[in-house]
């Protein structure tokens, strides 16, 4: 979830319908939308709930079933409750501009977008092509959402990913989600950085100019080093504690909250802001984090202090949906190795 300020990147490309994966067909990578169905027009139809990254549903195309893998990771971490200064089904938290259905129908808008990523990748398409997808994919966001920026760091993280799958499917001995990242960082991390100069009014570039936070921009280009050293271990620590589903996505915002240069935190509220918020992340884990039996109560606390700040860590938010990809693509029961 991107709430308020952009971040420094856009991705985006060929228009119209994606392929139907081609020789990306694989067995195994399915995702549902935790206890939601994500139809075409945004809605959401109530379903049985269960894991946001299932790997035992019928044979797809990859390109379709990592389409579905990012939106239903983007539609859980949007409606995972409670969350600190960011929108959940309770309400708008730090944002006057949005809600739920705005996220639901930004989601629904993205219908399509992760498969042409990863038709994309499978073609080793250079960062510029990905970049043209993302624009298209950004301007069906906006139309949807009456002009509010509710995924474009979704669309840049989750898109780099997806192409990234999709180039995978050339090389069968590297699979996981760690080695997906690394995949990201090999083949378009040096373009990912040049691109930088090339989008100097952005948001994300006036707080790399002033704070020097890396920002979307360098947590890809690196591999996203937030997402396989933060992101999937709270994940499979929670997992291995019993936790799973929306409580598990809240562990995992706050432990990437605490260590990541939100840029979001730092274009609302500066370094003071940025500190303020890991601090608060810091606290909360220390005392026992969602594994503490009042975890929601404190949680509450703070939301209430950074809607008073204007405080919104978009960017840990952005990431929990690209740790729950990750996640979800180091567990497929067919892949050749796991990293």
């Amino acid at each position: 979830m991107t709430p308020a300020a952009p971040p420094d990147a856009h991705l985006c490309g060929a228009t119209g319908a994606p392929a139907d994966g081609g020789g990306l067909a694989l067995a195994g990578v399915s995702a549902s939308a935790g206890s939601r169905a994500i139809a075409r027009d945004g809605t959401v139809a109530a379903r049985k709930p269960r894991s946001v990254a299932r790997t035992d549903a019928a044979p797809a195309s990859l390109a379709a079933r990592i389409d579905a893998l990012c939106r239903a990771a983007l539609l859980d971490e949007a409606m995972a409750w409670p969350k600190p200064g960011l929108v959940t089904p309770r309400d708008s938290g730090s944002h006057r501009d949005m809600n739920i259905a705005t996220f639901i129908a930004s989601v629904g808008a993205l219908d399509g977008c992760f498969a042409a990523m990863a038709e994309a990748g499978a073609a080793d398409a250079p960062l510029a092509v990905l970049q043209r997808i993302g624009i298209e994919a950004e301007l069906r966001m906006r139309a949807a959402t009456a002009g509010v920026n509710t995924h474009r760091g979704a669309i840049f993280n989750l898109g780099l990913l997806a192409a990234a799958v999709g180039l995978r499917a050339a090389r069968p001995a590297c699979w996981g989600g760690r080695a997906v990242c690394a995949i990201v960082r090999e083949r378009w991390g040096d373009a990912i950085l040049a691109a930088r100069a090339e989008a100097p009014g952005t948001h994300g570039n006036a707080v790399f100019r002033a704070h020097a936070a890396g920002g979307a921009r360098a947590e890809a280009a690196a591999g996203f080093p937030s997402v396989t050293d933060v992101g999937l271990p709270a994940l499979r620590r929670l997992r291995a504690a019993g936790i799973d589903g929306e409580r598990a996505l809240v562990g995992c915002l706050m432990a990437l909250m605490a260590e990541l240069d939100d840029t979001n935190l730092l274009w609302r509220g500066g370094t003071d802001g940025l500190a303020h918020a890991r601090a608060a992340a810091r606290g909360f884990l220390a005392g026992g984090g969602v594994l503490a039996p009042d975890w929601q109560a404190r949680l509450c606390a703070l939301h209430d202090d950074f809607v008073a700040r204007r405080l919104s860590p978009g960017g840990s938010a952005d990431l929990v949906a690209a740790s729950v990809v990750a996640d979800a693509l180091d567990r497929l029961p067919d892949a050749p190795r796991r990293s």
